[in-house]
């Protein structure tokens, strides 16, 4: 619908203006003089041309009388021509003053049609202005609505599938549903929210794998730890070559089943490495503008970082604050403070909630894989962030350094500076 206003005011404004500049090249200016009014400036100055003192002008133009020495007799107003010649050159009017049959003057009439000309052409280039400004007010106007109706939408759906295609699925993308991208981005949406929904029963499933492999762990170290004891108990009071070396034999083969169930334990982890990292060279202004996009809830103060070049893989980077910024808006549900410094040959930028932190002894397992703190329960997670972005910061040479701050939790995230 407005796009339908826009053409419609657009091309009303086109149409004045051709017509305009129709009026202005067909119209032929009237230059000529009304002779009824000639006329009577005739008659008036041959009336009162030896008493000019008492002579008034009865109508609407301009003019100047002159004796037959050219000198002048009368005029009107000043400006105006006060010799033959001037007003020849003028195309002005001049008519003889004729009293009985005898020529005693001349009164030169002002040809005004250059001036009403000169108005007419003001008044042409003053409506073809208005009618450009006006268009030109129309163009911007339609430009500013595209940027915040097309472009800004797009470049958000380009930010959102650049972090859909990253792993977070925390985030929900902003929509409009007003304007032309509404139905397509809440589309996307709910293709993340179902592509999260995927994901927490896939980390269901992985917990409970690890829940399993913990318990076939206990339940199989159990017995195999009796074994072993036995054993040795067997091996310390036994007199044959034979009866040692079978003994041997079984506290071997004990430690080598306790070392399988803890690989196996282990191998769970193993997935993490299929996370490619690739750092490289990124200016400072390029870290502020991920934490502006990770800011998804704008109550952050986001602060000017120091110039310089760090060491990061810019999309690995964005999920680690994304992470970090949707754990503190899901979990401490507050307002989010960031400070940055610069420390030798790194850089912190240190971010904290106001949510009241969590347990100490929470602190130290809060980077391990499916480990949340207390104050997460009741609330969906997998336990994952955390664990992921401190996996991401070590590949890059940095670091993630989770404790709790005055106010809430605090989170250092500790990058490398380039050359370094």
């Amino acid at each position: 619908m407005k796009k339908q206003y826009f053409l419609i005011g657009f091309i009303a404004v086109f149409i004045a203006e051709i017509i305009a500049l129709i009026i202005f090249a067909v119209q032929t200016p009237n230059l000529s003089q009304d002779t009824v009014a000639v006329n009577e400036v005739v008659q008036s100055v041959t009336e009162d041309f030896n008493s000019f003192e008492e002579h008034k002008n009865i109508t609407a133009l301009d003019y100047v009388v002159l004796d037959n020495g050219g000198n002048i007799i009368y005029k009107t107003k000043s400006g105006l021509s006060e010799s033959v010649n001037t007003a020849i050159a003028h195309r002005d009017t001049i008519l003889d003053i004729t009293i009985g049959g005898a020529a005693v003057g001349k009164v030169i009439i002002y040809n005004n049609g250059a001036q009403t000309l000169q108005s007419q052409k003001q008044t042409a280039i003053i409506v073809l202005t208005v009618a450009t400004a006006l268009q030109c007010a129309i163009c911007i106007g339609y430009a500013v609505y595209m940027r915040y109706t097309v472009i800004r939408p797009f470049k958000k759906l380009k930010g959102f599938a650049e972090r859909v295609a990253g792993g977070n699925l925390d985030i929900p993308l902003e929509m409009d549903r007003q304007n032309l991208f509404g139905a397509f981005t809440e589309s996307f949406d709910i293709m993340r929210s179902e592509l999260k929904k995927a994901r927490l029963a896939e980390a269901q499933a992985n917990a409970s794998k690890k829940e399993l492999v913990a318990k076939l762990s206990h339940d199989i170290k159990t017995p195999v730890a009796s074994i072993k004891a036995v054993s040795e108990v067997g091996l310390a009071v036994a007199v044959g070559k034979k009866d040692k070396a079978n003994y041997a034999q079984i506290i071997g083969k004990a430690d080598q089943i306790n070392t399988l169930v803890t690989n196996l334990f282990t191998a769970t982890l193993e997935e993490l490495q299929q996370l490619s990292v690739e750092p490289k060279n990124i200016e400072s202004r390029q870290v502020k503008a991920m934490l502006e996009n990770a800011d998804y809830l704008q109550r952050a103060t986001i602060p000017e970082l120091p110039e310089c070049l760090v060491y990061a893989d810019s999309l690995r980077l964005q999920q680690v604050f994304d992470n970090i910024f949707s754990n503190s808006y899901k979990y401490a549900k507050s307002e989010i403070t960031v400070n940055a410094e610069k420390v030798n040959n790194t850089i912190n930028v240190i971010i904290e909630d106001f949510g009241g932190g969590v347990l100490p002894e929470e602190l130290p397992v809060l980077k391990e894989k499916f480990k949340r703190g207390s104050n997460a329960e009741n609330t969906e997670g997998a336990g994952l962030g955390l664990y992921i972005s401190d996996y991401f910061m070590k590949e890059m040479g940095g670091a993630l350094k989770v404790e709790n701050g005055g106010r809430g939790l605090k989170v250092v995230v500790t990058l490398l500076l380039s050359g370094k």
